[in-house]
């Protein structure tokens, strides 16, 4: 199937040329026609799969005929970083519309964002709390509002926004089309969900694993030596991109700045950054200043850089959801990716509930070349180990090579 089935305005088809989207990703391909045809539609479908482009081509389409200059499209983002980058692609596919976005969020002036809207805007991409700050002060008019999307909703529930997504429901039109869109479906989603789309179409595309160009290693490692043994994982690996997930704050800082003094070109992504740092980090990130960046799960949510080769577990995260929402930064739309994860004892309920998802085991691994003093590897392996994949024998590793898949491998498969 190609874009030119869907008979998109000459304006925006150039664009999608431009772009270079070749062909629909699957929830594009089943998304489009019924958001198209005017329909609300539930997309399950994880980080990664093409979900802005499903839900803005349409849009852009309607927004070619009738008013301008008014806000007739609001799309909801939990975090500052995931509304840019809807806004910057929405940039780029309206460019030869008269279609024009804003953006809304906090951690920078609200004079800019107004000014922005008084110009006039057609769509606007908010995080939920400062568009409510807007709404309560009457700086903002979504009485126009004739399209809804809420982006990333089960993330921006985490994120304690569902209470501020309700009072922002409730000023709006009641007459409209909602588009929902989350990778996972916890209760209160689920609940919402029902609340606000009408006869939907549910559209589900790989919601219970991580993408399938993504393979999976697991590197047992005693906690007091996981610095060294990150160093020397990347001193070994053949990489693009590097993105490597901790658990707090403090750490994602303190990791980076031992990979800058090891000779990495590597940056932290943290929520206690301001909003012009996290940018910097990011661009610097994105540009190819820094092939390393250190995050933790909030901080990462929205970024959207292309060329991510591997993502490493620092930390285990704290629920299957995490694992897959982080994995999804590599392995993205045709391309091939590699997830590590560094294990220590205790982490052994968590690989087990990740293997359940997948549908298989991950493979467990020893760094070749790597000191690990008293610790045995293999042991600990046994230790984590579940009763479906006990008879697994324990592969070494040498000199790692790229992105891609690998024979043996765990590899997840669509859901």
């Amino acid at each position: 199937m190609s874009f030119e089935q869907f008979d998109f305005d000459r304006r925006i088809a150039a664009a999608v040329h431009d772009v270079g989207f070749e062909r629909p990703t699957p929830i594009q391909e089943q998304s489009i026609p019924a958001i198209l045809k005017g329909h609300d539609v539930l997309g399950l479908a994880q980080t990664g799969t093409g979900k802005t482009a499903a839900f803005m081509l349409p849009i852009l389409q309607r927004l070619t005929s009738g008013p301008l200059q008014r806000v007739r499209a609001l799309v909801l983002a939990p975090t500052r970083e995931l509304a840019e980058q809807i806004h910057q692609a929405t940039a780029e596919l309206a460019k030869r519309t008269k279609v024009r976005s804003a953006t809304v969020y906090g951690g920078v002036s609200k004079r800019p964002q107004l000014q922005a809207i008084a110009k006039g805007t057609e769509i606007l991409v908010a995080c939920p709390g400062r568009l409510l700050d807007h709404l309560n002060a009457g700086s903002i008019d979504l009485s126009t509002v004739e399209v809804l999307v809420l982006d990333e909703a089960d993330r921006m529930c985490d994120m304690g926004f569902l209470p501020d997504i309700k009072r922002i429901i409730g000023r709006l039109p009641e007459k409209r089309q909602t588009l929902f869109f989350s990778a996972t479906m916890p209760r209160e989603i689920r609940a919402l969900s029902e609340s606000i789309l009408r006869d939907p179409v549910t559209v589900q595309i790989g919601t219970t694993a991580p993408v399938e160009t993504v393979s999976h290693s697991l590197f047992p490692v005693s906690p007091s030596e996981k610095a060294p043994f990150l160093l020397a994982l990347l001193g070994g690996t053949s990489t693009g991109r590097v993105l490597v997930f901790t658990r707090t704050k403090h750490r994602a800082q303190n990791l980076a700045t031992k990979l800058r003094k090891a000779g990495h070109h590597a940056s932290a992504l943290q929520g206690n950054m301001t909003q012009n740092q996290r940018q910097r980090a990011i661009e610097g990130y994105r540009r190819g200043k820094y092939d390393v960046l250190v995050a933790t799960d909030i901080a990462a949510r929205g970024i959207d850089v292309s060329g991510i080769s591997h993502v490493i577990n620092y930390d285990m995260p704290d629920t299957v959801d995490a694992y897959t929402h982080r994995i999804g930064r590599t392995g993205r739309i045709h391309r091939t990716g590699e997830a590590f994860t560094l294990a220590v004892r205790g982490d052994g309920a968590m690989i087990r509930d990740i293997e359940r998802v997948l549908g298989c085991a991950i493979e467990r691994r020893r760094l070749e070349g790597f000191d690990y003093g008293d610790f045995n590897p293999e042991r600990q392996f046994r230790q984590t180990t579940s009763r479906s994949t006990a008879g697994r024998s324990f592969r070494p590793r040498g000199r790692l090579r790229g992105s891609g898949s690998r024979p043996g491998s765990a590899r997840s498969s669509r859901g």
